[in-house]
């Protein structure tokens, strides 16, 4: 199968390329693309009949943690059915597997040994042996499968931080030599905050047969200064053709430091998190980055976001964002999705996921065209920096 990173250019160490799935024909995703989370296959909230709405085929790389299958349809049902795409219905979709829930779960830095990954699961806490889940990819058939890792948070000592890349590496292998000849494996890169262990992690790695890689641990309490140097270790010792995948990182601003280091692919949990606060993705798509035409008048907001359950917004007939082309801009007004909101509807979930999505989606765009035209560190700093005159201003008002 082919999942190859091609590299077409280059802008501050950022750079944009291509994803293709062999198994599904036509579908070639660009990067720095992001990845729709799911639960079981499908968005949080978004039905199947609604997904085609979203920018395609941008929108055609679903992310989804085998462990949710421990609970309700078995791996074993799946594989009998066909794998994954038979059992959610959408063969034209990518389908990427990787063991961390972002959404509902963090690791412990206790729980691992040297038999398995401990996860919190829909079956509480279990011990996942790399068999068991290599069973599980076998089952499920996905495009893309990141190994088991034994993530850390933050605050561990250095010595917790070489045992669980130790443990992350002897994983690889013991799930490199199941071969389950399914889809293109992603080798999963650790370390914590230890620049050492990081380095001699994603060395280790690239000496293995793998098509990518998952960078994980990111998100467990580093501050967002540290990462810069992490990740510039990890990411000068991988090969440029191979594709690099990360969790973790999910503001506006954190998206673009992880493009700057020339990371590919991102999760979407933020879009989850949002949607479930009530909260609307309203931040500019000027292609330079610039911020200033948000309105600092509007309570219950940011320069990034607006909160749909605020009271402002229960006579505001006007779209999410005006000029959005998303299917509840284009159908929906603040007022309605207030309402759904305030009297406990699920399409109110419904239709501001698909707007969070979709402007996600296009934000990803624009950050691609900025590296085509090769001005991409003139866009991050933009960004960043309206961003914090908006903060300053909002402090001093």
């Amino acid at each position: 199968m082919k999942s190859s990173s091609v590299q077409k250019a280059l802008s501050s160490g950022a750079r944009i390329g291509a994803i293709e799935l062999a198994n599904c024909p036509g579908v070639s995703i660009n990067t720095p693309a992001l990845l729709i989370s799911t639960r079981k296959g499908l968005p949080y909230f978004t039905p199947p009949d609604l997904l085609p709405s979203l920018p395609s085929p941008d929108s055609h790389l679903l992310q989804v943690s085998p462990l949710h299958f421990l609970e309700g349809i078995s791996p074993a049902t799946i594989g009998k059915i066909g794998g994954i795409h038979k059992l959610i219905g959408l063969g034209d979709y990518g389908v990427v597997a990787v063991p961390r829930d972002n959404v509902h779960s963090l690791p412990e830095c206790k729980g691992a040994s040297k038999l398995g990954a401990s996860f919190e699961t829909p079956c509480g806490r279990l011990l996942i042996k790399p068999k068991d889940y290599v069973e599980m990819i076998s089952c499920m058939r996905p495009n893309i499968w990141a190994t088991l890792a034994d993530e850390v948070p933050a605050w561990v000592t250095d010595k917790r931080n070489r045992t669980s890349v130790d443990r992350t590496l002897r994983w690889l292998d013991d799930c490199l030599a199941l071969n389950p000849a399914v889809g293109s494996v992603f080798g999963a890169i650790v370390g914590g905050t230890n620049l050492d262990e990081r380095k001699r992690c994603a060395e280790e790695v690239a000496k293995r047969n793998v098509a990518g890689y998952w960078i994980g641990g990111f998100g467990l309490g580093e501050a967002i200064d540290e990462r810069p140097a992490l990740l510039r270790a990890i990411v000068d010792v991988l090969q440029d053709e191979k594709p690099r995948m990360i969790c973790g990182l999910g503001l506006p601003e954190e998206i673009l430091q992880g493009i700057a280091a020339g990371v590919d692919l991102f999760d979407s949990s933020y879009i989850y998190t949002l949607t479930l606060g009530g909260f609307a993705l309203t931040f500019s798509l000027d292609k330079n980055g610039n911020q200033d035409n948000f309105k600092l008048s509007q309570r219950g907001s940011d320069s990034t976001k607006i909160n749909l359950r605020a009271t402002e917004y229960r006579l505001d007939m006007s779209p999410i964002v005006d000029g959005c082309s998303c299917h509840t801009c284009q159908n929906y007004t603040k007022a309605y999705i207030n309402h759904l909101y305030n009297v406990h509807e699920m399409l109110a979930q419904t239709l501001l996921e698909i707007h969070n999505a979709h402007h996600y989606l296009r934000f990803f765009r624009v950050i691609r065209e900025a590296i085509q035209d090769g001005r991409f560190e003139e866009y991050r700093l933009t960004f960043t920096n309206s961003r914090r005159e908006h903060y300053g201003r909002v402090a001093v008002c």
